[in-house]
């Protein structure tokens, strides 16, 4: 089944640019701002679905976050992965599997403001919805 890239114009190109270029063009989305390559499985369709995130590392991990740029529900990529944790993500070159997992309590505020200190912006997301923006983290399976 081929992946389906999200339908956001502007992160379809994105994606394409940085699939074709094992992410010379695209890891770096603005200056110190990198991104990764996060394929789930639909959870209605089953079909592999893939989007740009930016991120963080945490160790072995990596970090993102499910903020849907502030909007009232959850990213499609979120859902997908809260029916099936597992998941394929791409850092420039290296493809691999993960597993993930929300952060809760201290973990989640730690892991929100290494976050911010990349994109401030998520902190204006809060102010747009109503709904705690979920921070995940990515394990290699």
């Amino acid at each position: 089944m081929s992946v389906v890239d999200s339908p956001v114009s502007w992160v379809k190109e994105h994606i394409r640019k940085y699939v074709e270029t094992d992410g010379a063009e695209g890891h770096e989305w603005r200056p110190g701002v990198f991104t990764l390559l996060l394929t789930t499985q639909g959870r209605k369709s089953g079909q592999p679905r893939r989007t740009a995130l930016i991120y963080q590392p945490h160790g072995d991990a990596y970090v993102v976050v499910a903020s849907n740029g502030g909007a009232s529900d959850d990213p499609a990529w979120f859902k997908n992965m809260r029916a099936d944790n597992t998941a394929e993500v791409q850092v420039l070159a290296d493809r691999f599997q993960v597993r993930s997992r929300v952060a809760t309590g201290e973990e989640r505020e730690r892991l929100w403001r290494l976050m911010t200190e990349v994109w401030p912006d998520y902190d204006e997301y809060t102010r747009k919805t109503d709904r705690e923006i979920p921070v995940v983290v990515l394990e290699r399976a």
